[in-house]
């Protein structure tokens, strides 16, 4: 009975998953499929991210942290992985920085245009996010470097083997990097930094024993293991058909399917005058899969006997750099207004007219 008091309306769209086994089982058409299995992941991950909550809240903030700073974005993980296996490495790359860029400016922006409109000028903590945001610049200068030396070395393009030596380099750095990142916020700072709410917010966990929450976590991640399979054997024909290419479906696609839970949360917590938790949890988003999720799945790559290389191309690039840039103008004074938010999603939209464009 505890659980039906924390429905809420997102949780109806697990309806959606018989009518997926159900057209699964008819050979329905795949765009039908892709939509459908679009739809079901979104509450998924929504219980993924409410399942890690509540462990958070019974084990303690430090043990809670850190759940949520390695299952924040389990769904999204989940996802690429299944993609890593079936050979998408171009949508896994893609959904990368989507996510990065996602998280800066569309949850970012929303975060600080709502919560602007409801209760005016709002403030947060300055030297805390300002040092969320300088950890966001290293995790970006890190993913970027191998993309710099791949495009702009004499004007040649390296050999495979040597773009992932340095993948692999970059990657146990990144993940030293996060690690130290955690340490750090787990010993100075009582709220457990960004990273710890990259999964949502406590003041948000629904009150589940340690039982239920698994068995949650685990059904959950299960459900979306399998609608991640249906979503990715559909690409093709999504792509064939609506004339989209992979990139923009990793780009702008995924990250959305993967982190819209999680997005909802950052908004509402805004709109409740709560600044500091909603941008913690945009940044902590950003650098769990900067430096957490990119450099996992380099390795996991090697597992399925793929090359997975930390090279972008060049909008990639100028879009990463342009986020967190804003990022650290936003950060730089203290507080937030609705303006600035329009304008985060301003800039989101115009990249996402841009990559709608770009051949994949």
């Amino acid at each position: 009975m505890k659980m039906l008091k924390h429905i809420k309306p997102v949780h109806y769209m697990l309806l959606v998953l018989p009518a997926v086994l159900i057209a699964e089982l008819m050979h329905a058409d795949p765009i039908l499929l892709f939509a459908l299995a679009c739809a079901g992941l979104i509450p998924l991950a929504g219980l993924i991210g409410e399942a890690t909550e509540a462990l958070a809240h019974v084990t303690g903030p430090r043990i809670g942290g850190l759940l949520n700073a390695t299952l924040g974005n389990a769904a999204e993980l989940i996802i690429t992985i299944v993609a890593i296996n079936a050979g998408l490495l171009d949508l896994v790359k893609a959904s990368i920085t989507g996510s990065i860029i996602g998280n800066l400016l569309l949850v970012m922006g929303a975060s600080l245009l709502l919560g602007g409109l409801k209760n005016g000028t709002q403030h947060f903590t300055r030297s805390h996010v300002s040092n969320n945001a300088t950890m966001l610049v290293l995790a970006v200068v890190a993913l970027t470097i191998p993309s710099l030396l791949n495009h702009t070395l004499e004007g040649e393009i390296l050999p495979i083997a040597t773009l992932e030596n340095i993948s692999l380099g970059v990657a146990v750095v990144m993940i030293v990097l996060y690690a130290l990142g955690l340490w750090f916020a787990f010993k100075g700072i009582k709220s457990g930094g960004a990273m710890a709410h990259a999964g949502g917010a406590e003041s948000e966990a629904p009150a589940w024993s340690v039982n239920v929450s698994l068995i949650v976590l685990a059904g959950a991640t299960l459900a979306t293991v399998w609608l991640s399979e249906v979503l990715v054997g559909e690409v093709e024909a999504v792509t064939v058909q609506f004339g989209l290419s992979e990139f923009f479906i990793g780009i702008i696609l995924v990250p959305l399917i993967g982190n819209v839970a999680e997005h909802l949360v950052a908004v509402q917590v805004a709109i409740k005058n709560k600044m500091d938790l909603s941008l913690e949890i945009a940044l902590g988003s950003s650098l769990q899969i900067a430096l957490f999720v990119a450099p996992v799945l380099v390795f996991v790559a090697l597992l399925f006997g793929e090359q997975l290389t930390l090279v972008f191309n060049q909008f990639e690039l100028v879009a990463l750099v342009a986020s967190v840039l804003i990022t650290s103008l936003v950060a730089s004074d203290g507080e937030t207004n609705w303006l600035e938010g329009a304008q985060l999603v301003a800039v989101y939209l115009i990249l996402g007219v841009v990559f709608f464009f770009i051949p994949g």
